[in-house]
């Protein structure tokens, strides 16, 4: 730490130069949004810090639109690398999943143009907070003498069983079984299956991999040797795995439940864009209170047509309204969804969706981001996980807080040309389900998030476990940076 001593001892006193953090999310909507609402809480609770933000050309109006003026935006080039088309900056404008080996590539060779960036700074930043995805971060930061704060978008909960299962392999047999159980390290409580699993987890061996083989070589041990993690999560629902969750880093490294970032960041449904005029159609339905259903899958995950098409059938078929989300531009519905159903494949306020008061229920992809919009709503989920940790979110939204209920992916469609298929009868059933608030197992969840939305408010107020761990977090760097400057 030689160099921040000496940055800091030419400008003027210990903590001279240290006010500035440098934020560098992941380019993927999902990794994005987070890391905009934790440069925005900053900007809000701690405003003699001066923010930054990296992103690249592609992202820049997308990030703007999203973040304070006090917030200043960087921009890196980003680096050419065949196939993967020109002006391709962020995984959602990804024509097809097979490039997206090639795009993590791509986001590998940032490493320059951010090297060049730290070099620019007159004096060392405070603090590096960047994306468990952008390992190389990791290492310009500690040659300049700046500590890193990595962030993975993930519970606590699902960082740990996904380290756990990665580290420790499940106990032989369970691969072909339904049977549950304990992950390593976790809780006794905590059980699952194997179609739990992560596939890139439970494929983590095999070399040949291409995601295995990025996040073995270029991310590798930059993660675990970060001075912390930020998890945008909170204690109520986490604070269970916090210690599972550490258990992996370097002694000292600590996980800081900062979330649901935005509402810490003031919770900002009124920003967001409606150019399908969801609300409005929602307004039209606001004299029935829960009547609707909100589907949406999220911005990576690519849904097969025959999919898309049993989903209609179920949703129509339930007889509750619904408003859904559609990443297509091709697909159209093979049933008429009359006007108690609406169809969109623009830019959704989710948010601001979620929050109105004619939406009972969610049918969900189970992405963290969309898991904390749900229960900062008040509203149940239908867990529908298609990728990356989401069954783990799954596991610990519906099973352990009790605030949903998950489709049965071994409930298939019987006259599918593929056995994934999951049939249309199976979403209604569900669909019934989830929007049954007169019923026992409706009310339940319905309480449970009830009771995650009161927390949650409770923990970004004043006083609240949150917004203490952001200032704790705060002071924990300056004091760090002032102990080791006057010790030299």
């Amino acid at each position: 730490m030689a160099a921040a001593a000496n940055a800091n001892s030419g400008n003027g006193g210990p903590e001279a130069g240290r006010d500035h953090v440098i934020i560098f999310p992941f380019l993927a909507k999902g990794h994005m949004l987070p890391l905009l609402h934790f440069a925005t809480a900053l900007s809000i609770h701690h405003k003699n810090l001066r923010v930054t933000l990296l992103t690249t050309p592609a992202n820049v109006a997308f990030a703007r639109g999203r973040l304070p003026a006090s917030v200043d935006l960087v921009q890196l080039p980003f680096p050419s690398l065949p196939p993967l088309p020109a002006g391709v900056e962020s995984t959602n404008a990804l024509s097809c999943p097979s490039l997206y080996p090639t795009f993590l590539r791509a986001t590998a060779l940032l490493r320059e143009p951010f090297a060049e960036f730290m070099a620019s700074l007159p004096s060392p930043p405070l603090v590096l907070v960047s994306d468990f995805f952008l390992g190389f971060t990791h290492r310009v930061a500690t040659d300049a003498g700046v500590r890193r704060i990595v962030f993975h978008g993930m519970s606590c909960f699902s960082m740990a069983a996904c380290k756990s299962l990665i580290t420790e392999s499940p106990p032989a047999g369970v691969e072909h079984a339904r049977a549950p159980f304990h992950v390593s390290r976790m809780p006794e409580h905590v059980m699952i299956t194997a179609e739990d699993i992560p596939t890139t987890v439970a494929n983590f061996a095999d070399l040949d991999n291409p995601v295995v083989r990025f996040l073995t070589d270029d991310v590798g041990l930059t993660d675990t040797r970060s001075w912390g993690v930020l998890v945008n999560s909170f204690a109520a629902v986490d604070g269970d795995y916090v210690a599972p969750l550490e258990s992996f880093y370097e002694f000292g490294a600590r996980a800081w439940l900062v979330g649901p970032l935005f509402l810490a960041a003031g919770g900002t449904p009124e920003r967001e864009e409606d150019t399908e005029g969801c609300l409005a159609w929602l307004d039209e339905r606001a004299e029935l209170p829960g009547s609707v259903v909100y589907v949406s899958f999220g911005t990576q995950a690519h849904v097969a047509d025959e999919q898309l098409d049993e989903l209609a059938h179920g949703l129509v078929q339930s007889g509750h309204p619904f408003l859904w989300a559609v990443r297509s531009n091709t697909w159209s519905p093979p049933v008429d969804v009359g006007p108690n159903g609406r169809i969109v494949c623009g830019w959704v306020p989710q948010l601001s969706v979620l929050a109105h008061n004619a939406v009972g229920g969610f049918v969900s992809h189970c992405g963290w981001n969309s898991t904390l919009e749900s229960l900062a709503a008040g509203k149940p989920v239908l867990a529908w996980p298609l990728i990356a940790e989401q069954a783990l979110n799954a596991k610990h939204i519906v099973d352990i807080v009790g605030a949903g209920v998950k489709v049965d992916f071994n409930k298939q469609n019987s006259g599918a040309a593929t056995a994934a298929v999951v049939g249309r009868a199976e979403v209604e059933g569900k669909v019934r389900i989830l929007m049954d608030a007169g019923g026992e197992a409706g009310q339940k969840m319905r309480d449970r998030a009830a009771w995650a939305r009161q927390a949650m408010k409770s923990t970004v107020s004043d006083g609240g476990t949150s917004l203490a761990a952001l200032q704790q977090l705060v002071a924990e760097l300056q004091k760090s940076y002032h102990v080791v400057t006057t010790a030299e």
